[in-house]
């Protein structure tokens, strides 16, 4: 798990490497317009490799909290006090993604969708159904996978709705018809709610819509994405023998991928991560499924670990990276460029100057992490 959880936080702050300037710098490169796609969001439906980064997170969480319960359990602590924990946890984890994503603001910036928060206010009643047997876990997450899909489809924005005035051009392509227009960029019901919801805090200017379509509601499928790994933490801890672990996380994997494509391409809800659509739910499930059982095979069942040294070192301290990324990343890159100026960055030409510099900010990042690893200081969800 740490060693998974190290690989995708890894790819978070690999952004600062900016392989879209290299992509801008080489156009006619396939090399670097490959990692530029995989290094961003792709613009509504479908996936890159960053886009499983949230959902692997997500899942992980899910994947960690049999471990966790177990050992308060055997540490005595009744439920009372273990539900004050989760709700603790809850409330730690969305003020701290509100403080990051107000550091470069006048005023706090009153924001619920990003990974944080998202995982914050899902996470009180991942702990109750924790508390579950399996199949009331199969079926919550069914049932939230299908009353949030009915829900979408069941709002309209009128047939008179001006795309123009919510930052969607009324000629992008990525709009669809039929049930598909109901998960539309910034004409849903999660545009809707928020239009309500985030005008309740104090704001420079009232919220119209997210730029990106992001949502608060959000957080409702990503509880099913954490069941998912709640699911896989069970099976892990269940005894089963490894190759019967494998094939259930293989079958899983599967199962998710075919559910998130069939429904997206019978044109009954899209593979869309900015609003977490149920198809997206199963879609990012199969692969966190699958990239689950490939570190489990590799480190677990191949014991080949060596090789994951730094990404466990990076996994043990996901909410450090994560603070750190956001929180003193230009101040790292000011401070090389004052120490020791931009010449050692333009070694192979100005294009590659942001990548090195990215690099050097990288190794600082790993020393802190590797720093805090040593003397078991482990900051993580």
């Amino acid at each position: 798990m740490d060693a998974y959880r190290g690989f995708v936080m890894t790819l978070m702050a690999a952004e600062l490497l900016s392989f879209h300037r290299l992509h801008e710098a080489f156009p006619d490169s396939s090399f670097w317009a490959f990692l530029a796609h995989h290094q961003d969001h792709v613009s509504w439906a479908g996936c890159s490799l960053h886009d499983l980064i949230q959902p692997s997170f997500s899942f992980l969480v899910g994947v960690a909290l049999p471990y966790s319960v177990a050992s308060r359990a055997a540490q005595g602590q009744p439920f009372r006090l273990q539900f004050a924990h989760a709700l603790r946890r809850s409330l730690i984890l969305i003020l701290l993604g509100i403080f990051l994503r107000s550091t470069h603001s006048d005023q706090t910036y009153f924001t619920f969708e990003d990974t944080l928060t998202q995982i914050g206010l899902g996470y009180p009643f991942l702990f109750l159904l924790g508390k579950t047997n399996s199949r009331t876990v199969w079926l919550a997450l069914g049932l939230i996978l299908f009353a949030y899909w009915l829900a979408f489809v069941l709002y309209t924005p009128g047939t008179s709705f001006d795309y123009s005035k919510v930052g969607v051009p009324a000629n992008w392509p990525e709009h669809y018809s039929g049930l598909m227009a109901h998960f539309n960029k910034n004409s849903n019901l999660a545009w809707a709610f928020d239009r309500w919801f985030l005008n309740l805090f104090p704001r420079k200017s009232p919220f119209e819509f997210n730029g990106g379509g992001y949502a608060t509601l959000s957080f409702i499928p990503t509880l099913g994405t954490m069941l998912l790994g709640l699911q896989a933490g069970r099976w892990l801890r269940s005894g089963l023998s490894p190759a019967d672990l494998l094939k259930r996380f293989l079958i899983a994997g599967a199962v998710g991928l075919a559910g998130g494509v069939l429904l997206h391409v019978a044109g009954i809800c899209p593979i869309v991560k900015r609003i977490w659509t149920p198809a997206w739910v199963l879609f990012s499930g199969g692969w966190c499924f699958w990239l689950l059982a490939f570190f489990y095979y590799v480190i677990d069942v191949s014991e080949r670990r060596s090789w994951a040294f730094p990404l466990v070192v990076v996994g043990m301290n996901s909410i450090a990276i994560y603070c750190l990324v956001h929180l003193i990343d230009r101040f790292i890159i000011t401070s090389l460029y004052t120490h020791l100026g931009h010449s050692p960055f333009q070694l192979f030409g100005p294009a590659y100057e942001q990548l090195l510099v990215g690099a050097a900010t990288l190794g600082i990042f790993y020393l802190i992490l590797w720093w805090m690893y040593r003397r078991k200081l482990f900051i993580r969800i």
